[in-house]
């Protein structure tokens, strides 16, 4: 983003507008000043840390747009682990620090998924126009604000109809990475009845896959964390509707009757388990990795364990797995034409009803919301179990 079209400068609006204007009107309008300018609320970090003790909240003011650039006002934005970890500074790409927003010291503005209504668009831009709603095509933009401007070569434009922001805010990432590794690291074959089996079944990648893998015609095993009682029959019953063939909790894969089991499940061991994706790491993934047939590919994307797998020997000698990682952002960053096919095929997938949303907990941010509940609503992010996916939709701001 351009130095110049960032004002830090609080806004000012004549007495003789006020007149003129309606409060009501005022009030919904309070981001646009008679100069143009648009007003602007951000979550910032000054330093790495726990969100609780780094986030803040920043006033600034936007300049408008001139050339190809945009300025978007946010309407969704989720709150996804990635983003927590950039926080915290443990993730392998973190946004630089800068004094952009004008703030007294360099800070960084977090998020990597959103939806976006185009405000106002420069003479030079030609892919959107004013109301479009874009998305990001790369993550590190920083979504976590209320508006932003952008070169229009930073985002994708989404046709909004049939869509929730939500929908489409946070499509760019999670179905985008179910897809990916379904397709990318072993040719299932559903006619051979060819199985993947993955942990972390109730995550946003855990019900694409699912999805995904029922519209493929892939048998599936969905892993998921112990609930009690009720609560794990509910999740079994509602993971199975989506399209998992079996759904098993933790405590069952590492059981030592787990492999019986899947042998019994696969026609005798005759069907193939070609593939394993692994979010949770430790000895659940390892667990995971035993069932798999001579060949298979057992693809990492997150480490939510935080404890290292440990793999025998013999699943290297003997049965010749290969173990493999996915990033999606590197992914998309390098494929953007292939990321935008994927998007717009999932969304088109919603729009047919044929692609159900995430479980998500709105946090509401309107103008007024204040900076505490902001950071308790991503702090709360890291603590047990959660109804859904946290997602900022955005009010009147």
């Amino acid at each position: 983003m351009p130095p110049t079209s960032i004002i830090s400068a609080p806004l000012r609006i004549t007495a003789c507008s006020v007149r003129k204007t309606s409060k009501s009107t005022l009030d919904r309008r309070r981001y646009i000043s008679m100069y143009g300018y648009t007003q602007a609320k951000s979550l910032i970090y000054t330093k790495h840390g726990e969100p609780k003790d780094v986030l803040s909240l920043h006033t600034h003011s936007l300049s408008p747009p001139h050339s190809t650039l945009l300025t978007l006002r946010t309407l969704a934005a989720p709150l996804n682990p990635a983003d927590i970890n950039q926080i915290q500074g443990t993730y392998p790409s973190l946004p630089p620090f800068t004094s952009l927003l004008g703030t007294p010291s360099p800070s960084a503005v977090p998020g990597n998924e959103a939806c976006f209504e185009v405000l106002a668009a420069g003479s030079g831009a030609t892919s959107v126009r004013k109301g479009d709603w874009v998305i990001a095509k790369h993550t590190g933009l920083g979504t976590w604000r209320t508006h932003l401007q952008v070169d229009e070569s930073k985002v994708l434009r989404v046709e909004k109809e049939g869509l929730t922001p939500s929908q489409a805010g946070t499509v760019g990432v999670n179905p985008v990475t179910a897809w990916r590794m379904l397709k990318d690291f072993v040719s299932l074959d559903p006619e051979a009845g060819d199985w993947f089996v993955q942990n972390g079944a109730n995550s946003g990648v855990g019900r694409a896959a699912i999805q995904l893998g029922k519209r493929w015609g892939y048998k599936n095993i969905a892993v998921v964390r112990d609930r009690p009682g009720e609560e794990g029959e509910n999740l079994k019953r509602e993971l199975e509707e989506l399209g998992a063939t079996k759904v098993v909790s933790e405590t069952e894969v590492l059981s030592r009757d787990f492999a019986d089991k899947v042998k019994e499940w696969t026609n005798g061991g005759r069907e193939s388990v070609r593939l394993a994706l692994n979010c949770v790491g430790g000895k659940p993934a390892t667990a995971m990795a035993k069932v798999l047939s001579p060949g298979a590919h057992l693809v990492t994307y997150g480490a939510m364990s935080k404890q290292p797998m440990q793999i025998p020997a013999g699943m290297l000698i003997f049965k010749n797995l290969v173990f493999d990682g996915f990033w999606v952002s590197k992914w998309s960053d390098a494929h953007p034409e292939e990321k935008e096919q994927v998007v717009g095929e999932v969304l088109d997938m919603i729009r047919r009803g044929e692609f159900k949303d995430t479980p998500t907990v709105e946090v509401p941010w309107e103008w007024a919301t204040g900076a505490e509940a902001l950071v308790d609503a991503v702090q709360g992010t890291l603590e047990g179990y959660r109804k859904g996916k946290g997602v900022f939709v955005f009010g009147e701001t």
